[in-house]
């Protein structure tokens, strides 16, 4: 790592009246959570992803799919967040307002450890909705158990709170992680190769609104071009130096 640039990068953090943060999964990789892919092992590796994250999938085989889902929760449920997750978090204590958290993440490490107001890109994945839009007799917390649970009156689904393959990011959601991109002041990438889109987009909206755009990244990403410094490293290592000033 150049320590000129994360000196750097620590001066644009003291600057910047408004920090906007994009975190993908590598941050959660380091507190051991396993990637879309690396939780289909054993049973699970012989289903390809559009059977198991897609509104077609779940289906035609519900049970199968909401198991699938229960299984990554039930992995999720000994992970705890790590220092980056904690550095972003205390930041926000001792900053209010100056930090906006962006994670394309569903398995909710940065609620965990403190941070406030997170725009959870791809959704949640402890939470729960409706496969259909709900009726007036549909009521999630009432839902009858199964696998996956339903309504008892008209047979609608529940399904997990995330973001499948072939559907649309949450509008609301979104909309505040654009308007954070274009008003900060500075964007910080963390974690991400940034492949996905629009997620990965809103670190050229960012440059183009005038901001300064840094990654933070162990190996090679996407967004390297559009970025005024690079930082290489793990993000537990290097985000509570970069956010201690």
């Amino acid at each position: 790592m150049d320590e000129h640039s994360l000196d750097t990068v620590r001066a644009w953090v003291q600057e910047a009246p408004h920090i906007a943060v994009l975190t993908g999964a590598g941050i959660s990789a380091e507190s051991g959570v396993p990637t879309f892919r690396d939780a289909q092992t054993g049973y699970w590796a012989q289903f390809r992803a559009e059977e198991m994250a897609t509104e077609e999938g779940f289906r035609s085989h519900p049970q199968r799919v909401w198991d699938w889902y229960q299984y990554r929760r039930d992995l999720l449920q000994g992970v705890q967040p790590n220092a980056a997750h904690h550095a972003l978090a205390d930041f926000e204590r001792r900053h209010p307002g100056r930090l906006t958290l962006i994670t394309q993440n569903v398995d909710g490490l940065h609620q965990r450890a403190g941070s406030n107001g997170v725009l959870c890109l791809h959704g949640d994945i402890f939470e729960d909705r409706w496969l259909d839009t709900p009726r007036s007799c549909c009521h999630i917390r009432h839902a009858s158990a199964g696998h996956p649970p339903y309504c008892d009156r008209c047979g609608n689904l529940v399904r997990p709170g995330v973001v499948w393959f072939g559907e649309a990011l949450p509008y609301a959601t979104f909309e505040a992680a654009e308007q954070a991109a274009r008003q900060c002041a500075l964007m910080l990438v963390v974690g991400t190769a940034g492949a996905v889109y629009p997620a990965a987009g809103l670190a050229h909206q960012a440059r183009s609104a005038g901001a300064r755009v840094v990654v933070l990244n162990p190996a090679n990403s996407e967004l390297d071009g559009a970025a005024h410094a690079v930082l290489r490293g793990a993000a537990g290592a290097l985000l509570p130096q970069v956010l201690s000033a």
